[in-house]
């Protein structure tokens, strides 16, 4: 067998919701090898999805050995993955025994909704006990959830893991008899990852990292330190909690398999990873993600901005111990891509994803049609369970082409909202929109966006962002090929081949009339449910 060749590369472990990746890239973001395995979905009752923590690590072995393999079989030596970076799926929630160093149950994931009871009761706490911001000062009802809002930058939600870490010790035995006894240990599915790949029970790492605390609703979004305030809400012991780390720093290292001795040097939450995978590293730049819905953040940089309409206040990133944080806005839409999908599998209107661009572009409008995708309400701006979903505007004249435009057309007029939003919070105009995900590869798609949204759309030809942010802070920790996170002319080599610009070509008296009509159209989507009698 012939020597293998030695050279200078990053690797990015990127643990999905349903899959895991391992990327290992070199210096201009070009993939050198890669594998990827789904691994095991839990359902066990309506609103419920749980995972086995075991079997999330397992799917990080075999994908790091596998992509290992690749790697030699393409004439490089292992030995030339110089450091690692891991992103993780925000939010879902990790409880185990400290003395062990096995997990004490499934992990909650993100988008579980099994804990609207335990919602419901810390709504009440704050309503009428209140949340005690400093010594014998109290705030109750709205004073108490702009308090929190401000000390957290995030809302009571089911989505949060505090509340599902609440949910454990509230229901299961194992979980609660361990926080008695100083024995629990709890983080998102990044520390996890890091306790296992550093060596498990008796020498793991118990870390975090600011991305992923700031998802948690106990970090204090000014100080990156957990809050004894929110853990004496949430009634949580410090003991349980990891330490605080920033996104780019040598944590530790691999203790064993294809990477052993390899560093640990860069974590981030998947949505704050695409953001760094995107470059959008300064005040005033942003992302969107678009896959089933869609996550847009708005780079706020040194500064954090409270929205007043609805978005989130979070971390972008922290370039090492001691560095300033930068911040951002998020906004979520909840259907993007499924909205494509419904057209194909429940409306049966295309019979692939694809085709929704080729028969949109058949078409130079909608028709005077506008498509309101409110399948379960509408989140940010208008935070409305009860809209409904609707088609407007047809007439005799409409076709399969116009309602696959008025489709992309609500998307992008979905993605202007939280933009819009992001301007009156921020103050601050929007550069330009870098942009990743299923529905990009589509140009229609992307025209369309630029178009209605009176800005110009980026798309690199290299979209795997997520785990290119994770590898870029990875690298930036010791400074592999320059990479300075802080400095970011290091990065100017970085995922710029095939990048392609779309610029808006519509009259801005054609984009404000349009606008308008697509404001008319949620206006009438709005409390649909509670005008529907029973």
């Amino acid at each position: 067998m012939p020597s293998l060749r030695q050279g200078e590369f990053v690797g990015s472990l990127d643990c999905g919701t349903t899959s895991t990746r391992f990327l290992i890239f070199n210096k201009h973001a070009d993939i050198v090898a890669q594998y990827q395995i789904e691994y095991p979905q839990y359902y066990p009752e309506p609103g419920w999805h749980e995972q086995e923590a075991d079997e999330i690590v397992e799917s990080c072995d075999v994908c790091i050995t596998k992509a290992c393999e690749t790697l030699e079989e393409a004439g490089w030596s292992k030995n030339s993955i110089k450091v690692i970076g891991i992103t993780n799926q925000r939010e879902t929630a990790v409880a185990w025994s400290r003395k062990t160093g096995k997990p004490l149950c499934r992990a909650i994931v993100w988008d579980d909704s099994r804990t609207k009871n335990t919602v419901t009761h810390f709504e009440h706490k704050i309503g009428y006990i209140g949340l005690e911001v400093e010594p014998g000062v109290i705030r109750k009802g709205q004073e108490g959830e702009h308090a929190l809002k401000q000390l957290t930058g995030l809302q009571l939600s089911t989505y949060f893991s505090a509340i599902k870490l609440r949910w454990m010790i509230d229901h299961h035995e194992n979980v609660r008899k361990a926080h008695e006894e100083d024995d629990l240990l709890f983080g998102t599915v990044e520390s996890w990852i890091v306790y296992c790949l550093t060596g498990g029970k008796g020498q793991g790492l118990h870390v975090t990292e600011v991305t992923n605390a700031s998802r948690t609703l106990l970090m204090n979004l000014h100080t990156l330190q957990w809050d004894p305030i929110l853990l004496d809400f949430f009634e949580i012991k410090p003991s349980v909690l990891p330490k605080i780390a920033s996104s780019s720093e040598v944590y530790g290292q691999v203790a064993y398999g294809a990477l052993k001795g390899v560093k640990i040097g860069g974590l981030v939450g998947d949505q704050q990873g695409a953001l760094v995978g995107n470059k959008c590293l300064k005040q005033g730049e942003a992302k969107c993600t678009y896959g089933t819905g869609a996550f847009l953040l708005f780079c706020t940089g040194a500064d954090i901005v409270s929205s007043a309409h609805g978005l989130l206040s979070t971390v972008a990133y922290q370039n090492g111990p001691g560095a300033k944080p930068v911040y951002a806005l998020e906004g979520s839409i909840a259907v993007a891509g499924s909205a494509i999908k419904w057209l194909r599998d429940s409306m049966k209107m295309i019979s692939s994803a694809p085709e929704v661009n080729t028969l949109a572009a058949s078409t130079p409008e909608t028709g005077g049609i506008y498509f309101v995708p409110a399948f379960s309400g509408l989140l940010a701006p208008y935070w409305d369970p009860g809209a409904g979903g609707m088609l407007i505007g047809l007439s005799s004249y409409t076709t399969p082409a116009h309602i696959c435009r008025a489709t992309l057309e609500a998307n992008a007029y979905q993605t202007r909202e939280i933009l819009e939003s992001m301007k009156l919070d921020s103050k601050t105009e929007l550069k330009h929109l870098m942009v990743d995900g299923g529905m990009t590869n589509g140009d229609m798609a992307m025209e369309i966006l630029a178009d209605v949204g009176g800005f110009t759309v980026v798309r690199p030809e290299m979209r795997e962002s997520t785990a290119l942010g994770s590898a870029l802070l990875a690298g930036s920790a010791v400074r592999l090929f320059g990479w300075d996170i802080s400095k970011p002319e290091t990065l100017a080599e970085v995922n710029t081949k095939g990048t392609r610009e779309f610029k808006p070509d519509m009259s801005a008296e054609t984009r404000e009339r349009k606008w308008l009509g697509w404001k008319r159209a949620v206006e009438r989507s709005l409390g649909w449910e509670e005008g529907i009698d029973e």
